[in-house]
């Protein structure tokens, strides 16, 4: 038998994602932009009623208030989005809450000075309105690192070895908000697991007028479907003798939103009153910011893969990381509850529809601020049980890490070197984490636990996050490890890499990351 020729047994190394229906600058019709857009709206609401379910009755507020912190949380949302698809990077990518803030949010919850107030109203305008003040003050660190250009410098030391345990674990290090979840009602979680799968890759040549309408819409149909299943499931009784725990992740009317919103209101900034500054608050704020911003950079560097771009050059990754600071800075001006990041999952369905157009999500960004102002409209929507977004996250965030995978292609792995950055990164990327985790699920407080509160909530914030211990642990690998070597550049994928930092570096970039309205007359391009 003759043997197999080298090109027969190996794939060439791809600047861009083949395989897309349309990329980050065409444009499906309108009407199907506009339904691809909804779509991008609907998942980007798990995340937006999630946090603000979480934290809003800790901070003693009750389901009115919870209302009200959902639709500042979407319009500010939309808000973001447009300003970051516009002005910022130019990727297409929804600007949604962020769990990288909890630690520092929760023991602003605890402070001693706002428990000991009585009454639950007062609590919570008092907690919320110091949570604003922490996100304020800390928005200033990606404000300064994006506009600055340190980003951009700082960047310089990443390569696509580095990127891949980050990339990865931005989607595999949240697992748990996967599986965990789904198994909290299988009976809607499982079937809707399967539909989503079926639909968006088993029958994707299915086609209706020419569209591939199952794999395009597939997170629509199945999420109507089996919402429509669950309302059944509720209505004829089967959750009426259950535990108050699968009542709340089964029924479709336990969210008590669509009773306390109102039909139309407008939020606006300080509408929770003068935000309130402290310092150890502002301290530990500062380190979520600095996660987000590691977790967001990842994030960029995989919607630019779905939407079949170029890697953004530094002074647009910098750039993007500035705008995102002014999101930052709006959330603490509206009262979120929350700072923002780059929404995994959002990226994610930009691989499973095929559709990377940027026209998409800014439609997804009006559909947020609009629906964010009709209150009943918003919240029915809002009120889809958690499972079922579980149960897409863990498609979805499979993705995004295998699309952190795919950057291997452009390194040496049959380097030891190579293999020993990459496992070791990974591995600890997810076992620092879930060691901070269980600690804290055991102990009621994270393994920092001294003295000075915003030193504890600086450390369990960061090495809480598995994209950011990767990063810390491959970059500092990277760049120290046998990187004199002679070949160690081109097994590291510098050659490769090096071409993207420079706006001027690549024709495409031109295409892809070009300021609207002619602006880069005058923000020229370094």
């Amino acid at each position: 038998m003759e043997a197999p020729k080298p090109e027969e047994i190996s794939h060439p190394p791809m600047d861009q994602l083949q395989g897309l229906e349309y990329c980050i600058d065409s444009n499906p019709s309108w009407g199907e932009a506009i339904a691809l857009g909804f779509q991008h709206y609907i998942l980007a609401l798990g995340t937006a009623v999630m946090i603000p379910s979480f934290l809003v009755p800790l901070m003693g507020g009750s389901d009115h208030d919870k209302v009200r912190v959902v639709q500042t949380v979407l319009f500010v949302e939309g808000i973001n989005t447009l300003l970051q698809t516009l002005f910022g990077t130019r990727l297409p990518t929804v600007i949604g809450g962020s769990y990288a803030f909890m630690v520092p949010i929760i023991s602003i919850i605890h402070d001693s000075s706002l428990t000991r107030i009585e009454d639950a109203e007062l609590r919570f305008h008092n907690t919320m309105r110091a949570v604003q003040g922490a996100l304020i003050v800390a928005s200033s660190i990606q404000i300064i690192l994006g506009y600055s250009q340190m980003w951009a410098i700082c960047s310089r030391f990443f390569s696509p070895l580095g990127m891949v345990p980050v990339i990865t674990l931005v989607g595999f290090g949240l697992f748990d908000r996967g599986f965990p979840v789904l198994g909290r009602c299988v009976e809607i979680g499982i079937p809707m697991l399967v539909l989503f799968v079926a639909f968006s890759q088993y029958l994707k040549s299915f086609r209706f007028r020419q569209l591939p309408i199952l794999e395009r819409f597939a997170l629509l149909i199945s999420i109507t479907v089996i919402w429509a299943y669950a309302h059944l499931l509720t209505a004829s009784g089967a959750y009426r003798h259950r535990p108050e725990l699968t009542q709340i992740n089964c029924r479709t009317d336990k969210a008590n939103l669509i009773s306390s919103a109102p039909w139309i209101k407008i939020p606006y900034p300080l509408q929770w009153g003068a935000p309130t500054f402290g310092a150890g608050h502002a301290f530990g704020m500062m380190a979520a910011v600095f996660v987000s911003l590691i977790e967001s950079t990842a994030a960029y560097k995989a919607a630019s893969r779905l939407a079949s771009a170029t890697p953004p050059p530094a002074h647009v990754l910098s750039r993007g990381i500035g705008w995102q600071g002014i999101g930052i800075l709006l959330n603490g001006l509206f009262g979120t509850v929350s700072g923002s990041s780059v929404s995994v999952e959002n990226v994610g369905l930009l691989g499973s529809t095929r559709v990377g157009s940027r026209r998409v999500i800014q439609i997804s960004a009006g559909f947020m601020i609009f629906f964010s102002m009709l209150g009943k409209f918003g919240a029915l929507f809002a009120s889809i049980p958690f499972t079922i977004f579980a149960a897409v996250y863990c498609v979805l965030f499979g993705i995004v890490a295998s699309v952190g995978l795919s950057f291997l292609q452009f390194t040496n792995m049959n380097s030891m070197r190579n293999l020993f950055i990459t496992g070791v990164s990974l591995f600890l990327g997810l076992s620092v984490p879930e060691y901070f985790r269980e600690y804290t699920a055991k102990a009621l407080h994270g393994p920092a636990h001294t003295k000075s509160v915003w030193f504890n909530d600086s450390l369990n914030t960061i090495f809480f996050s598995s994209p950011t211990v990767a990063l810390i642990v491959a970059v500092f690998l990277d760049n120290t490890l046998d990187y004199k070597k002679k070949d160690s550049a081109k097994d590291r994928g510098m050659p490769w890499w090096a071409k993207f930092r420079t706006f001027n570096g690549d024709s495409r970039n031109e295409e892809f990351y070009t300021l609207p309205f002619n602006l880069n007359r005058f923000f020229p391009p370094s």
